[in-house]
């Protein structure tokens, strides 16, 4: 039976792609405008390598990605400078930050019916409690726990333990909860991984490259269609 319904944050409950792109366009040509004579093919190149690489192996720490693009070419910034960028970039994303229009209506209504989890990475901000969920604290009434995992020793997103700490703090079993979230290798693989079933939200207003995989995990395009959560659970 099912007691639990686990989310994600990002591109599930509040859309920040905008701001993510914004906010990535401003630090790659801070980044770039201290390589003098690097042509920005071969810079951007590098960039992107880096941050997929960094990406596979969970480290979402955004001052160890640029130092290591920087370092490819020799430079060592200073680090108040990086924390300057860092500083920018998390305020460009949580500025463009919004909730899902359906978000809201969604989130009451299940939380009428069962308990309500929220599993969330830190994304390497610079310090704890700076997650942009900040901006929303209407949210923390919503669920019955909250685990941002990245911080107080809880490795991040598609570790198995913080799923198992978010269950734990429920008091449900594996096979009474299901989770939501967007991202294919951090959410969805992490939850099955942990045992628990996942539901894919691919929402019809992000503007994103998906990846191309065949699963039987059911996806969904809107957080409306969690209203027929049972019926979607059964497929």
């Amino acid at each position: 039976m099912l007691k639990a319904v686990l989310f994600d944050f990002g591109q599930t409950l509040v859309d920040s792609a905008g701001g993510f792109r914004a906010a990535e366009k401003r630090v790659q040509r801070q980044l770039f405008e201290r390589l003098d004579g690097v042509p920005w093919d071969d810079f951007i190149e590098q960039y992107r390598g880096a941050r997929t690489r960094y990406q596979k192996a969970s480290n979402f720490s955004r001052r160890e990605l640029w130092r290591a693009v920087l370092a490819f070419w020799g430079d060592d910034p200073d680090e108040l400078l990086v924390e300057q960028w860092e500083t920018q970039y998390w305020a460009e994303v949580r500025r463009s930050s919004q909730p899902f229009p359906e978000t809201e209506r969604v989130l009451n209504e299940l939380q009428a019916e069962y308990r309500l989890g929220l599993i969330t990475n830190t994304q390497g901000q610079g310090s704890e409690g700076s997650h942009r969920m900040s901006r929303f604290p209407e949210f923390r009434d919503r669920f019955d726990t909250i685990v941002v995992a990245g911080e107080a020793g809880v490795p991040p997103k598609p570790d198995p333990l913080p799923f198992s700490l978010c269950l734990g703090e429920l008091a449900v079993g594996r096979d009474e909860a299901v989770y939501v979230g967007d991202d294919w290798d951090i959410d969805i693989k992490g939850a099955v991984n942990a045992g628990i079933r996942a539901i894919w939200l691919k929402h019809h207003t992000v503007r994103r490259n998906w990846p191309c995989v065949e699963t039987t995990v059911p996806v969904i395009t809107s957080l409306e269609e969690l209203l027929r959560l049972d019926e979607l659970i059964r497929t």
